[in-house]
C-alpha cells in the first residue's frame, strides 16, 4: 500500500505554503462516545474503519481500491498542492477520502468537488461566518430538523426535514441552511456514510405561499448548487410526503437546477403511507409516519451537533476560514 515518505515533495511543497492546513480538527473523544447510536468520526490518524461489506461496496459502487486507497488520496493531496497552491484547505486522509469517494475516485472531478465545497463557503458568508451548533439551536428546538436514529437497512441515516414548522416572521430561512450544513457536516464524517449515501425524508406538513414563496429562486439555486455540486455527500433518495398543491410551484422553481440524476430521486408519496413505507421501511420510522421506531425524538439530534460545538468553533469559526484565498467560482463538477 502506496504511503508518502517523510521526505515526500508534497510535503515539502506544503512547508512552502503557510495557508494550508494539513491538520484535521481535533475531536473530542468523550463527545463522540457519548453518541452509541451515531458513530464516531475516523481518528485524526487514518486508518480504515469499513466493514469488510462496505469495503467490497466501495469497490463496486466507488471504484475504491483499498490496497490503491492512500496513493489515491497523495495523488488528489498533490494535485491541490501544485494547481491550488493558496487554496486554505485540510489535506488530512479522512478529509479527501470524502471528495474521492463522493466521485468515485475520479481525480479531476474531486479536486473540482472540494474547489466548489470551498468556494461556496466564501460565496455565502452569511451561512458560513460562526457557524456552529448554538447559534442554530433555535431551528433544532422547533423541529425543523433531525436525523433519525436508525438508518434503513442499505446502512442510510436519514436526514428528516419538516419545512412546516418555521414561519418566516420566526428567523432569517439562512439560519435553516445553517442548520442542514452543519447536520451534513457531522454525517458525512463516520466513513460508512461516505460510501452508503444518506436519504432525506421531508414532511410538507403545514407548508403555505408564506414558507413557499420566502426563499425565492436566488436561494433556492443557491442551496440546490451546495448540495448537489459543493458538498462529498451521496443523496440517494428524496422522499416527500404530504406535500400540499403549491409543492409544484416549489418544485418548479427547484427542478431547473437539478441534475437529471438527481431529479429521478425525488419521490413524491403524498399522505400515502404506505408507498413511503415501500422505500423506507416502517422498523426506522417514528410513529407519526406509521413507524414502529418509536415517537420522533428531536433532542437526540440537537445533542450530537451541540456537543460537538468546539469541533466546529475550530472548522468554521478560526479566522479566514471561509476565505480560501484564490478559490474559483462555484460551478457543477
Amino acid at each position: 500500500m502506496f504511503q508518502a515518505s517523510p521526505a515526500s515533495p508534497s510535503q515539502s511543497m506544503a512547508d512552502q505554503h503557510e495557508s494550508i492546513d494539513l491538520m484535521s480538527p481535533p475531536v473530542d473523544p468523550s463527545a463522540a462516545a457519548g453518541h452509541s447510536w451515531f458513530p464516531a468520526p475516523p481518528p485524526p490518524m487514518y486508518s480504515c474503519t469499513l466493514t469488510p461489506e462496505l469495503v467490497h461496496k466501495a469497490r463496486e459502487e466507488l471504484q475504491e481500491k483499498p490496497e490503491w486507497r492512500l496513493r489515491d488520496v497523495q495523488a488528489l493531496r498533490d494535485m491541490i498542492l501544485k494547481e491550488q497552491p493558496n487554496l486554505r484547505t485540510r489535506l488530512d486522509d479522512a478529509f479527501l477520502l470524502r471528495f474521492l469517494r463522493a466521485r468515485k475516485f475520479d481525480y479531476d472531478r474531486a479536486l473540482q468537488l472540494l474547489l466548489n465545497y470551498h468556494a461556496g463557503r466564501k460565496a455565502w458568508p452569511e451561512v458560513f461566518q460562526d457557524l456552529k451548533p448554538s447559534t442554530v439551536k433555535h431551528v433544532l428546538d422547533l423541529g425543523f430538523l433531525t436525523v433519525l436514529p436508525q438508518p434503513d437497512p442499505s446502512g442510510r441515516y436519514i436526514l428528516c426535514l419538516r419545512p412546516g414548522k418555521w414561519k418566516p416572521n420566526d428567523y432569517p430561512f439562512v439560519d435553516n441552511v445553517r442548520a442542514i450544513y452543519l447536520t451534513l457536516e457531522k454525517l458525512i464524517q463516520p466513513e460508512e456514510t461516505q460510501v452508503n449515501g444518506i436519504v432525506i425524508l421531508a414532511d410538507y406538513t403545514g407548508v403555505g405561499m408564506s414558507q413557499a414563496s420566502n426563499p425565492g429562486p436566488f436561494l433556492a439555486k443557491k442551496v440546490v448548487s451546495i448540495l448537489q455540486d459543493g458538498f462529498p455527500i451521496r443523496i440517494k433518495a428524496v422522499n416527500i410526503i404530504n406535500e400540499p398543491r403549491i409543492f409544484k410551484g416549489i418544485f418548479a422553481i427547484i427542478k431547473p437546477f437539478l441534475k437529471e440524476k438527481m431529479a429521478e430521486r425525488y419521490l413524491l408519496h403524498g399522505s400515502d403511507l404506505r408507498s413511503l413505507h415501500r422505500n423506507i421501511p416502517r422498523s426506522v420510522l417514528p410513529e407519526e409516519y406509521g413507524g414502529t421506531s418509536g415517537q420522533l425524538d428531536l433532542c437526540a439530534w440537537s445533542r450530537v451537533l451541540l456537543d460537538c460545538e468546539e469541533e466546529f468553533i475550530v472548522e468554521f469559526c478560526q479566522p479566514g476560514s471561509t476565505r480560501g484565498r484564490g478559490a474559483p467560482r462555484l460551478h457543477a463538477a
